[in-house]
């Protein structure tokens, strides 16, 4: 897998590497390939080392041993910051990086699998930074971000669209999905927009006018 990156502007997305189910190399390498910085947390260092990646920033509270030092030579320029505080997890960390240092956008993989608590808790810690952060959660089988209170994209027909709610979202509409939605509310636990999916090849018209809603761009 190449370690070069092609692009190097802070207006384009940085990449996030957690340390959840890895994905396959070919979205990885993608990734890599047009992001400007590789941000990687402490617990997935080892892991992102070992495929030969070249990392920029490696972030954590660097708890159970952890050695930032020994990455130095071979990660040569790296910057290593510590953040030692215990009430964000270690993606908030790196999403707080790099709202400090005004990248406007991120994708982050690594974020999904194994453990369901981790899981859960990265996807909704996106609610904190949609101020500041555009982030996008992938992996093999799905794409996942905020929508914004009027959304709009263009969709092949057939597309699996899942809107879940990050507590209660209420004045949904939509237009061009199967199952649609008219002044609805969802509530997770209770109702979600789990697997619609558009009906014609077209524009997807999606607006919400309270709450926080995640778009899950899913595939089998």
């Amino acid at each position: 897998m190449s370690s070069h990156h092609i692009v190097r502007d802070d207006q384009e997305p940085a990449l996030i590497i957690a340390n959840g189910e890895s994905c396959s190399s070919e979205l990885l390498g993608q990734l890599l390939e047009w992001s400007p910085l590789v941000v990687v947390l402490d617990s997935a260092m080892h892991r992102v080392v070992e495929l030969g990646i070249k990392v920029d920033v490696l972030i954590g509270d660097f708890d159970h041993g952890f050695e930032p030092e020994s990455f130095k030579d071979t990660q040569y320029p790296l910057e290593i910051i510590h953040v030692e505080e215990q009430d964000s997890t270690d993606l908030e960390k790196a999403f707080k990086y790099l709202v400090d240092r005004g990248i406007p956008s991120a994708n982050v993989v690594w974020a999904t699998g194994k453990r369901m608590d981790h899981t859960i808790t990265n996807l909704t810690s996106l609610v904190k930074f949609r101020e500041n952060l555009k982030v996008v959660i992938l992996d093999d089988h799905s794409k996942v971000y905020l929508l914004s209170k009027q959304f709009k994209k263009w969709y092949p027909s057939k597309t699996i669209i899942s809107l879940i709610p990050i507590g209660k979202v209420s004045g949904i509409h939509s237009s061009n999905l199967l199952y649609s939605l008219k002044d609805d509310s969802l509530e997770l636990g209770y109702r979600t927009g789990s697997s619609n999916s558009v009906l014609n090849d077209g524009i997807v018209s999606i607006t919400h006018e309270e709450g926080d809603l995640l778009m899950m761009e899913c595939n089998d």
